[in-house]
């Protein structure tokens, strides 16, 4: 079932409005803790905008689906908002999902502008109709290879499940770690249960274990064997694809689940308009905003900023991602293309390695920035 629209309280103009069609995780098996960050960004951003007069005096409305990290679903919903005359895509998560998402919207001429995934390949092709907030994978996993290193981590396992974004970040880490003297060995979670990982950290000697798998099974499991198990007490847990950002996990695992570090896109400063928006979305959430509403945010500012300019025509919107210069939450917004990526990207997305303070889990510590 399709989630509601966000809808703005009161008309203007003609009371036409200009629809932009959402893609979120918002139930199992998607991350929903992502899924209901982003689109709190995405609407908050959408309430200012029309506060302010909207696009051209027109409201700007959103027209969310879920897509349950379902990609078939998520390129089904694609087709669908196409046909509904929304004049661009906006959201999504995870990255295999928003990779078929950016497959149908570039068959069908829609501009997509992608918040928060991370594969290089989000196309096949080079493809002009599709642009992207969050930095690509080799970036920002090669920045976390860098911690490792930096930390003294040259032995390093990954606890993998079959996924193309897994596999990817596995192979970005090797390849990073094997030209600077360190290794990677990977640990098959569809055949090892979490106790007899513990018994592949022991006997393969890694001094850093990291979880390339869904949250919360079976991180969470994992994460608590590895901490029962006294012959790993000095080893490293690592989730480089930031499952510790969000409060489940603080809730499912306590004090365990502290001192894991994570990527996260935001920078060491957040801008006037960032510290704005994070004391609104805070109230909003009731918890502090993760970097992933920041991305809503920003993405709905740029597409308001395009579609004022540009007006609604589809092709005169994907023609503007090289024009936008747009003051984000988390810094100033420019595509430009990037060697080896397929899509418009923000080449200048703040990353970094945090984690949580073990002495105070609901506090963030900045390890590294890249």
């Amino acid at each position: 079932m399709s989630a509601p629209s966000t809808r703005p309280e009161t008309e203007q103009a003609d009371g036409s409005s200009v629809q932009v069609g959402v893609l979120v995780p918002l139930t199992r098996p998607g991350w929903v803790g992502a899924g209901r960050h982003l689109l709190a960004g995405l609407e908050l951003a959408v309430r200012e905008i029309n506060d302010a007069g909207g696009i051209a005096g027109r409201p700007l409305e959103l027209l969310v689906r879920d897509t349950a990290a379902d990609p078939q679903r998520a390129a089904a919903a694609v087709e669908e908002l196409a046909g509904l005359g929304v004049a661009a895509l906006a959201g999504e998560y995870h990255s295999v999902v928003a990779r078929a998402a950016a497959a149908r919207a570039d068959a069908l001429g829609l501009p997509y502008l992608c918040s928060s995934a991370v594969l290089d390949a989000l196309t096949e092709q080079p493809t002009e109709w599709v642009a992207r907030l969050s930095p690509p994978q080799s970036r920002g996993w090669q920045v976390y290879a860098d911690f490792l290193l930096g930390a003294g981590h040259s032995r390093i396992a990954v606890a993998t499940q079959p996924s193309v974004y897994w596999a990817t970040g596995t192979r970005i880490l090797r390849d990073h770690l094997a030209s600077r003297g360190g290794s990677v060995v990977e640990l098959d979670m569809s055949a090892l249960s979490p106790d007899a990982v513990c018994d592949a950290l022991v006997d393969q000697r890694a001094t850093a274990l990291l979880l390339l798998v869904g949250h919360p099974e079976p991180a969470v499991p994992t994460v608590k064997s590895v901490r029962r198990d006294q012959r790993l007490a000095e080893i490293l847990i690592g989730a480089p694809a930031g499952q510790p950002e969000f409060a489940e996990w603080a809730k499912l695992l306590g004090a365990d689940g502290a001192a894991i570090p994570f990527l996260r896109y935001l920078p060491e400063r957040l801008t006037p308009l960032g510290v704005r928006v994070e004391t609104t979305l805070r109230e909003q959430l009731g918890e502090a905003p993760s970097f992933v509403a920041f991305e809503g945010y920003d993405t709905v500012a740029v597409l308001a900023d395009v579609l004022r300019s540009n007006g609604t025509d589809r092709a005169r919107t994907a023609a503007s991602w090289p024009r936008v210069d747009v003051e984000g939450t988390r810094g100033k917004i420019q595509f430009s293309r990037t060697p080896g990526i397929s899509v418009w990207q923000w080449a200048s997305t703040p990353i970094q390695v945090v984690d949580r303070d073990p002495a105070e889990p609901e506090r963030f510590r900045v390890l590294h920035s890249g």
